[in-house]
């Protein structure tokens, strides 16, 4: 599955809640469509969603409602979830066009998830929730509610909205990940992997969910645990290998989080060999060759940040140097890779002591990436900025989007604040 795949099935994930229990016997909504087949896709669809399965055969799944039946409106909008934002913009229009023929419950249903689509959470969990008093027995309900809260940091009506939506139907992965993201925002690392693990047993002993694998390596991480950190991605690893998941997309970026990994608990050798393996996958590989180029580039960066730990400086500049002539190549389209040179050529300098030129490179390095803006904490600590820093780290805090990047710079940011005084 490739970087952009991925994207898309989070975006998914994130807005649409769907998943079926034909035993509950609380009300729910009837879908407008007269289509046996349009119902059995979409109903196949849904339960695929929530199980975790390949984006790929889900987006032609989703595809194929529409082709059975080209004026169910909630059809529609389930495609749109699979698609780029551009596109998902025109296919939400249509659907919401089309659901002025459809029931009352479904044109609430159109009508939130369309405001969930442009990030006015607000709106949307109005609506759900309007939905939901009417609908208590509609689970994707229950999980649209549960996501948007948990969008906008509000775990506690987060996590009671998934339990609602397991009391339906607990039997998909789904919605024990999603708490257990929840718990992991809240700090509560070992309630999170309980739930994580209660996630990966609804899945086949072949499935490789990306949600639940990383999710438990992330609570590791936070807590400063690189071992079993390494040992879910090596089961999530084993298992993407074999079942078919990367849809011809190398494996490098598996090796280039394991090497992270390695990378920031202090094992420099390990790390170097797994970015040099995972360079190994790029040759040969079904990416077309501005992509691998791109891998090279992301491979050079892991080595470069390595090095310059190791305090080989002339060797991890060469690499630096090398990307910087790659983006300079690159003409326009190398022109959105600047961020990424400017947070190596600060991690660089970080390391070799010069820290007015580490801070000067990092301020242009992307802002919303939490490593990335406590390197620029730790710089100007060093340059004696130590209120700017302080604010910087309470940036970091606030930030509930967990990711790789949080989970290194959380902790850290939060000693830095505590031994401040700030916390």
């Amino acid at each position: 599955m490739s970087f952009r795949q991925r994207r898309c099935f989070l975006v998914l994930a994130l807005l649409l809640g769907f998943s079926l229990s034909a035993s509950h016997a609380q009300k729910k909504l009837t879908l407008s469509t007269k289509s046996q087949d349009a119902k059995h896709a979409y109903a196949e669809t849904i339960k695929g969603i929530e199980s975790f399965q390949q984006f790929q055969p889900l987006q032609q799944l989703a595809q194929s409602i529409v082709k059975a039946d080209s004026n169910f409106a909630m059809g529609h909008m389930l495609v749109a979830a699979f698609s780029q934002p551009d596109v998902r913009t025109k296919i939400t229009e249509k659907a919401l066009q089309l659901g002025a023929k459809a029931s009352k419950g479904e044109q609430l249903y159109l009508e939130a998830t369309s405001y969930a689509y442009t990030n006015n959470r607000e709106k949307a969990i109005e609506i759900f929730a309007k939905l939901h008093k009417q609908y208590p027995g509609e689970r994707r309900v229950c999980m649209m509610l549960g996501q948007l809260h948990q969008q906008l940091g509000q775990f506690k009506e987060a996590i009671s909205y998934f339990e609602a939506a397991n009391k339906i139907d607990a039997s998909t992965p789904r919605a024990h990940s999603m708490i257990g993201d929840c718990y992991v925002l809240q700090e509560q690392y070992a309630k999170a992997r309980e739930y994580y693990d209660a996630a990966i047993s609804r899945v086949g002993p072949d499935a490789s969910p990306f949600g639940p694998f990383f999710g438990k390596a992330l609570s590791n991480i936070y807590e400063g645990q690189p071992d079993p950190a390494i040992a879910a991605v090596k089961e999530f690893h084993s298992r993407y290998s074999r079942n078919g998941s990367a849809e011809g997309f190398p494996d490098v970026w598996i090796w280039n989080f394991t090497g992270r990994v390695n990378l920031e608990f202090g094992r420099y050798d390990e790390a170097l060999k797994c970015y040099e393996t995972g360079y190994k996958s790029v040759p040969g590989s079904s990416i077309d060759s501005v992509n691998q180029k791109v891998w090279f580039g992301r491979v050079f960066h892991g080595k470069a940040r390595t090095l310059a730990k190791m305090g080989r400086h002339g060797e991890a500049q060469q690499y630096a140097d090398q990307i910087k002539m790659m983006i300079e190549n690159g003409g326009k389209e190398g022109e959105q890779y600047w961020k990424a040179y400017h947070y190596l050529a600060g991690y660089l300098k970080l390391e070799s002591g010069d820290y007015k030129a580490a801070a000067e490179h990092l301020e242009q390095s992307d802002q919303e990436d939490p490593f990335q803006k406590l390197l620029l904490a730790k710089a100007n600590l060093k340059l004696g900025n130590k209120s700017y820093a302080l604010d910087i780290c309470k940036e970091i805090v606030k930030n509930t989007n967990n990711n790789f990047d949080r989970a290194l710079a959380y902790p850290e940011a939060k000693k830095i604040l505590a031994s401040a005084g700030t916390f």
